[in-house]
């Protein structure tokens, strides 16, 4: 699918309910523009179930993580982006932190975070999968849909074609 967020917001807003982030992300990733059906994930400095969750093979699915907005360590590195690439993931959003943020620039993904920073996560194994998510002004919800590009970011309750 071709589209831009401006776009989907011309043709969209006043006839179907459209949620618009707050422009807070910086880009990473070598896919500016990514799309597809959300999977969320609820976790603070902790990465043990986004690894568990990015090793599943999936078609069209986007990866949103409520990571609290914390700054303090980063929760997706090279060696998960490229497993969500191997496994069919389309993109993710971090409201937190990523770090090798020079060797995901490569990587043919999409992907949001707020900032880097080079300390990893903990490893306790706590978080919530699945559950609606809100930061950045949005209510990111299961199954719901993202489309994201170097405008904004955009979530709709159904396809928009």
């Amino acid at each position: 699918m071709t589209f831009t967020t401006a776009k989907l917001c011309d043709t969209y807003s006043g006839v179907q309910t459209l949620q618009i982030s707050e422009a807070l992300f910086q880009a990473y990733g070598a896919n500016s523009t990514f799309s597809g059906v959300i999977t969320t994930l609820k976790t603070f400095e902790d990465n043990v179930l986004v690894r568990a969750v990015l090793e599943e093979k999936v078609q069209n699915r986007v990866l949103v993580i409520d990571g609290g907005g914390s700054h303090r360590c980063a929760l997706i590195n090279n060696e998960l982006a490229t497993l969500a690439v191997n496994n069919g993931w389309q993109g993710i959003i971090v409201y937190g932190c990523i770090r090798d943020s020079e060797m995901i620039a490569k990587l043919p993904i999409g992907l949001r975070a707020l900032h880097t920073h080079p300390l990893q996560s903990h490893k306790k194994d706590h978080g919530d999968r699945d559950l609606l998510v809100s930061f950045a002004g949005v209510n990111f919800k299961k199954d719901n849909y993202l489309y994201a590009d170097m405008d904004g970011i955009i979530v709709s309750e159904t396809m928009l074609s």
